[in-house]
């Protein structure tokens, strides 16, 4: 009745709820308006820019997946429809997950693995748990989770990631192929481009009670001659003692510079003084066996790297003139590292990302680590959360602290994995400025009903979370949402 009353006085009630529901949903934020699919899209239009005078506005077109030129707006594209219209939003660098466990995502809340809940809380539980899912591992599960974590990183941002997958004797190849998949269709969708890691999270060479880590190390062997494999990584700490763990990096070191792959180490994952660091020696072997000369443009990243927080000033500075001339770059995981650490002095520390940038000009970036599993059960698939809580975290709280926070999930964090997408992104880091010819690889935040809440530099995006209203992401010009 009500519905009749109303049309016969011209009002549509279904369109009136939709459009109040969606109102409802989305109260402040809103997106851009971004050309449809197959409509001509020239580039954006009234955009605020980093590193730009704040009362400015931007125009930027895209020309073949590139930057093009870059001017000051001006009337003749105000109202030009191929031009995605900012609003007088911030338009940034994409984001990127430098390192993120793409076949243990989501396995707390996903119903096929909800018996196995967290009682403890440390990583030993984290193990025993995973080991138990990975018994029950199969293609549909490792998809519908892979799945989700991609879809919520690219609503994020995200365009670019380093997906670890893991081999061993109880799953075998069943985490490889299901990245695989996941890493082709979401490339053919234009959406994300994935960085598929290959790792071995057990041992290579301690004895277990199915081997002596030959299993595990055949199948790393075949990965690395996959071409979908771009990374090769381990874990040398879970090696039973010293001997064993230099082991495991020699040969890690030798099988990515005979198949020219990027190297992933996960490395001293400890908070104990006595223990003696591991870091070191992976200088040393990389410089022995000339890696950079055998993985020609190939990159290596140590991620976690908690006992580093113990090592006094002049042993960063010692290990900075080891590091030099080799591609290495530090990745911190703090949402991991500050729910696993435990010491007896109740500390829970993290690598200090801006202090090793800053002040000992290491490359170095931040990334997720782990998403709704033992290993670190909170937490978002947006990087930029780490951005907004590393201001606290690492007491970082300048601008300029702001801007490099931002660099650590997004220009640094690509060039950590290799995929660096700017002209000026060197050996010394990132940068958050766009510059022609640079691959269109873009964040547009959102616009705010109320203008003077709407998001205009990267100090704003930082400190500000904008839960993600309205954001949209370029893929080599691209939209990807």
């Amino acid at each position: 009745m009500a519905a009749e009353f109303l049309g016969s006085h011209g009002i549509d009630l279904d369109a009136e709820m939709a459009r109040i529901q969606s109102e409802a949903a989305s109260p402040q934020g809103t997106g851009a308006s971004v050309p449809q699919e197959g409509k001509v899209f020239s580039g954006f239009r009234n955009v605020c820019l980093p590193n730009t005078a704040a009362d400015t506005r931007w125009a930027v077109t895209i020309e073949g997946g590139q930057i093009g030129q870059i001017s000051q707006h001006s009337a003749e594209v105000s109202s030009h429809p191929s031009y995605a219209d900012g609003k007088g939003a911030l338009l940034a660098p994409s984001l990127c997950h430098p390192h993120v466990h793409i076949d243990k995502a989501f396995l707390l809340s996903h119903p096929k693995y909800a018996h196995l809940q967290i009682e403890k809380g440390d990583f030993q539980e984290a193990m025993a748990l995973t080991g138990e899912a990975k018994k029950d591992f199969e293609e549909l599960d490792l998809l519908e989770r892979g799945q989700r974590l991609i879809d919520e990183s690219v609503e994020a941002g995200v365009t670019h990631m380093r997906a670890f997958v893991e081999l061993d004797a109880v799953v075998g190849m069943k985490c490889l192929d299901a990245g695989i998949k996941l890493k082709r269709e979401t490339k053919a969708e234009g959406r994300c481009m994935v960085q598929l890691c290959a790792f071995a999270q057990l041992p290579l060479f301690t004895s277990t009670e199915r081997d002596g880590g030959e299993k595990i190390r055949g199948l790393m062997q075949e990965a690395a001659r996959n071409p979908d494999v771009d990374v090769l990584g381990s874990t040398p700490y879970v090696e039973a003692d010293r001997q064993k763990m230099e082991q495991n990096v020699r040969w890690m070191v030798d099988l990515t510079g005979e198949n020219g792959k990027h190297l992933d180490f996960h490395l001293d994952y400890h908070l104990d003084p006595e223990g003696e660091p591991m870091v070191p020696y992976v200088l040393r072997t990389l410089k022995e066996s000339s890696w950079k000369e055998k993985a020609k443009e190939k990159t290596v990243v140590l991620g976690h790297c908690t006992r580093l927080t113990l090592f006094e000033e002049d042993e960063l500075k010692s290990m900075k003139e080891d590091v030099l001339d080799l591609p290495i770059s530090f990745v911190g995981l703090p949402t991991s590292d500050l729910f696993m650490m435990r010491s007896e002095q109740k500390n829970r520390p993290t690598l200090n990302i801006p202090h090793l940038i800053k002040e000992h000009g290491l490359n170095a970036s931040t990334g997720i680590n782990n998403i709704g599993n033992a290993f670190t059960p909170y937490g978002s698939c947006d990087p930029l959360t780490l951005a907004c809580n590393g201001v606290g975290i690492y007491q970082a709280g300048t601008k300029e602290d702001a801007e490099l926070l931002y660099e650590c999930v997004s220009s640094r964090a690509r060039q950590a994995i290799g995929l660096a997408t700017s002209s000026s992104a060197g050996t010394t880091g990132g940068s958050l400025e766009l510059k022609t010819g640079d691959e269109a690889n873009l964040l547009l935040f959102g616009s705010e009903k109320e203008d003077w809440r709407t998001r205009r530099s990267i100090s704003e995006a930082v400190y500000l979370y904008d839960h993600m209203r309205g954001r949209t992401g370029f893929l080599n010009g691209r939209p990807t949402s």
